[in-house]
């Protein structure tokens, strides 16, 4: 896979996500918290499934 998330995107991904997931514990009693475990993965694997069907990359291209 094709990493397409930026490094400080990767980083705000995963605590958006640590922190919709963690309502399960200290919010409501439902099964919406596993909506977090989507930006969680992306962060930390740093490939976005949408962004690569729309073309997006936000990683800076290196320059040889």
């Amino acid at each position: 896979m094709v990493k397409n998330v930026n490094d400080p995107e990767r980083v705000i991904r995963f605590l958006v996500g640590a922190v919709i997931t963690s309502l399960a514990f200290w919010g409501p009693q439902n099964y919406w918290f596993l909506l977090g475990i989507i930006p969680m993965m992306t962060g930390f694997v740093g490939t976005c499934p949408l962004y690569s069907m729309l073309g997006i990359n936000t990683r800076l291209k290196k320059i040889h």
